[in-house]
């Protein structure tokens, strides 16, 4: 208990701090990140820390530049955690996707969890917006919509057939 304890006062003191790093920071236009680098880091880091879940690539994530700075990285951080932290099965599975579109790139983080009411969907990518019952801060899809809106992108949750969500975001790519 002191351990889990510590653990969400650790996980809610980075999230708190990236925030900080957004509302102080101003982001520059041009600014770009290779997509592949950024999701593979922290895809694998999630990995090192959740040894029980099973995170896959469900495609090749393409190897391509998007408008975005650092703080992307905290976007992926928080959609996989997230997927692993409210998820209720004995393993949570992990499934994270790329497509490239014209002019836009479609990463998809898909789980086998509970899932998202339909009622719920666009509330928890508000600030604070926590369930209670989980290990969740409340402010990390507030970052992640927060961040994904800054780089121009959009962030939305959908329904994952036959069960769990699967939370999409659409970032420009550089030209």
């Amino acid at each position: 208990m002191i351990q889990d304890n510590a653990n969400h006062a650790i996980e809610l003191t980075r999230t708190a701090r990236e925030i900080a790093d957004v509302m102080l920071s101003t982001t520059e236009d041009g600014q770009q990140i290779n997509l592949r680098a950024a999701l593979e880091r922290e895809v694998s880091e999630v990995q090192s820390s959740y040894p029980n879940a099973a995170v896959t690539y469900d495609t090749t994530i393409p190897s391509i530049r998007i408008n975005a700075n650092d703080m992307i990285s905290s976007v992926f951080r928080n959609l996989l955690k997230n997927a692993i932290q409210h998820n209720d099965k004995p393993v949570a599975e992990v499934k994270v996707s790329a497509t490239d579109q014209d002019g836009t790139v479609s990463v998809r983080v898909a789980d086998n969890g509970p899932g998202v009411p339909d009622n719920q969907k666009e509330a928890i990518f508000g600030k604070g917006d926590r369930d209670l019952e989980t290990a969740g801060t409340g402010i990390g899809l507030y970052l992640v919509k927060t961040l994904v809106t800054d780089y121009d992108g959009e962030v939305r949750v959908e329904d994952n057939n036959p069960e769990g969500s699967v939370f999409v975001v659409e970032l420009l790519k550089a030209e």
